[in-house]
């Protein structure tokens, strides 16, 4: 019996490991697909919870290469960042101040969000990288992104069939979790530079600062 058994697994073993993903090729799918954008414009929904807080946000998220993206708010109505390729800029309706953030500094805190822009190479961002199919087609991506150990603790991206990410998921180490959905993507759509200036409002004063929560 247990010559049958070990028999009838080695038969099996082919077509079991024909089955589980090839890792290198997933993460190349991913990278390819967003290596060949020049512009991408979502919906997106971001989800926070940490520090005592629990929020949802939303609205439009436009990218253009290189470097520059824009998140118009819906929800909360009129808060905007903008990342013009040199700096980033945080405002919210009602306050008296936007802040610049350096492009560099901002990379450093928010670097998961650059793979959107087709910035590196997935194998190279991130260690120990796990796969795990999802029921729909595609895979999850986690791992721990490189240079940022000491802050993040985890990132998993979800991705379709055609390697393209449908949401984010950043763990710190403090425990909080910052998810981002993303929904109703246009791909290489044309883009205009002014969208990617920020003219703060009558009124409004840019400081330099560091980024919100």
């Amino acid at each position: 019996m247990l010559f049958r058994i070990a028999a009838l697994f080695l038969l099996a073993a082919p077509a079991v490991l024909a089955q589980q993903p090839n890792q290198d090729a997933i993460l190349k799918r991913v990278d390819d697909h967003y290596n060949r954008l020049t512009s991408l414009e979502a919906h997106y929904s971001e989800h926070y919870t940490g520090m005592g807080m629990d929020r949802t946000e939303s609205g439009t998220l436009l990218l253009k290469k290189p470097g520059r993206m824009r998140w118009t708010y819906a929800s909360p109505a009129g808060k905007l960042f903008i990342l013009d390729g040199k700096d980033g800029y945080f405002y919210t309706p009602g306050t008296p101040q936007a802040q610049r953030v350096s492009a560099k500094q901002l990379d450093d805190l928010r670097s998961p969000l650059r793979l959107l822009l087709g910035h590196t190479q997935l194998k190279k961002e991130l260690e120990n990288i796990t796969l795990q199919p999802l029921p729909l087609g595609g895979y999850r991506i986690s791992g721990m992104p490189k240079g940022l150990i000491d802050r993040v603790k985890n990132i998993s991206l979800d991705t379709d069939a055609k390697g393209l990410i449908t949401s984010m998921s950043i763990e710190e180490t403090s425990g909080a979790i910052t998810s981002f959905t993303f929904s109703e993507m246009r791909e290489n759509i044309p883009t205009h530079d002014a969208d990617f200036v920020f003219t703060p409002p009558a009124g409004v004063t840019v400081i330099d600062g560091l980024p919100p929560v």
